[in-house]
């Protein structure tokens, strides 16, 4: 039997930086998902899963059919074809998924279920002790970026890609998820992921998480317009590489080229409004605000910090445009109840938002703006508030 714990994360600040190569400020969460994977009799590449979360049982393989696009299976069965491809058959085994995570609520669930289960049947299956994956996985930040590879279904390094759950995503989860660390904030930036620094949470803070109850499924009714933020970086970089005649890899890259290269790249979009505001909240999120929250929380200056939790989500709202009035009104009200700071994070159009504040004030904070939002916009189904803390990394559990 085979055990591994895969924490949620929260993006901090980042607002869909990671794929274009920017940076965020991100932690691992004491909540995540759990797979236990052991072993059964039956035909090779057979593997029964199940979920606390859902009645559903998933069979893979044995002439079954693939759960359908929006499925939690489809998170088990793309991690499995994807190893099997990659480094080898899977014996035949039964994985049992527990998650204390709320569902589609920003923290991740979803890429910490994809991999919680490639982590388990790759150790179950002794695939991390063979040359290949010692070889071509031999760091956190290396795992990191093969499991957003499984999911997005990109090529890493020698290892070929193949279809993946439908999302253009980058590894931003999952460098959280994998190289979290307690009490810590870091700065990451990606393609590659690039550790930066950390910042410990000030003492006597904790996050409180308010989950609006919008389902934010990457998997599901707002994959689509999820993927037209990322559809639009690489839009904006294939007008730079067209224009210019450069080959800068992502749009980060192409904007460190140069002290003049955002204003080149804005005046060649700024007709394509859509374009032009995308590329202006890249550009502040990752070059301005990162290094300005991580240097705030490093000086223990929360002041500056939730200026810049605020300028985030100004702009999460005016130009990204990934936001919904639930997830206006709980950043709002976060900070009129007295918290040092407040922003969306996630995919957005749904989803929670942080909140930073006192240990002293926590639970009546949490009891207090929870009441607020239902007082606004009534009952909603998994709506609800969450005390939660920078903690370590993605571990087997003996």
């Amino acid at each position: 039997m085979t055990t591994w714990f895969v924490p949620g994360r929260i993006e901090v600040l980042g607002k869909h930086t990671d794929y274009a190569g920017g940076r965020s400020l991100i932690c691992a969460t004491n909540l995540g998902v759990t797979a236990t994977v052991t072993s059964v009799e039956g035909a090779s590449g057979y593997i029964e899963a199940t979920t606390d979360a859902s009645p559903d049982v998933v069979v893979l393989g044995d002439g079954h059919p693939a759960p359908p696009r929006g499925h939690w299976g489809n998170y088990v069965a793309t991690a499995a074809s994807r190893l099997e491809a990659n480094v080898g058959p899977l014996a035949p085994c039964r994985i049992e998924i527990a998650s204390n995570l709320p569902l589609a609520s920003g923290m991740s669930s979803s890429s910490a279920l994809l991999s919680a289960v490639a982590l388990g049947l790759a150790d179950h299956n002794g695939f991390t002790e063979t040359e290949l994956w010692q070889r071509l996985i031999p760091t956190r930040e290396d795992l990191a970026g093969y499991l957003a590879c499984i999911e997005n279904g990109s090529t890493f390094k020698e290892l070929t890609g193949r279809p993946g759950v439908g999302t253009f995503g980058g590894s931003e989860d999952h460098t959280a998820m994998l190289c979290g660390r307690e009490g810590q904030l870091s700065v990451y930036s990606f393609s590659p992921i690039t550790h930066e620094r950390d910042v410990p949470l000030p003492a006597g803070t904790s996050f409180v998480i308010g989950v609006s109850g919008v389902l934010a499924e990457k998997t599901g009714a707002a994959l689509d317009t999820y993927n037209t933020a990322s559809e639009t970086t690489a839009r904006l970089l294939d007008k730079w590489q067209s224009t210019t005649g450069r080959t800068d890899p992502t749009l980060a890259a192409a904007l460190r080229s140069s002290p003049e290269a955002f204003d080149r790249l804005f005046a060649y979009v700024k007709s394509y409004n859509g374009d032009a505001a995308r590329l202006r909240q890249f550009h502040e999120e990752s070059f301005t605000l990162v290094p300005a929250a991580a240097d705030a929380l490093a000086a223990g200056d929360l002041a500056a910090f939730g200026r810049v939790g605020d300028r985030s989500m100004q702009l999460a709202v005016s130009d990204l445009r990934n936001q919904v009035p639930e997830t206006v009104f709980l950043a709002e009200a976060a900070r009129r109840l007295g918290a040092h700071a407040a922003s969306a994070f996630g995919a957005g159009y749904g989803g929670s938002v942080w909140a930073l504040v006192d240990d002293t004030d926590v639970e009546s904070f949490r009891t207090t703006w929870l009441e607020t939002y239902l007082k606004q916009f009534g009952e909603r189904p998994g709506a609800t508030a969450l005390v939660v803390h920078p903690s370590a990394a993605a571990h087997r559990v003996d």
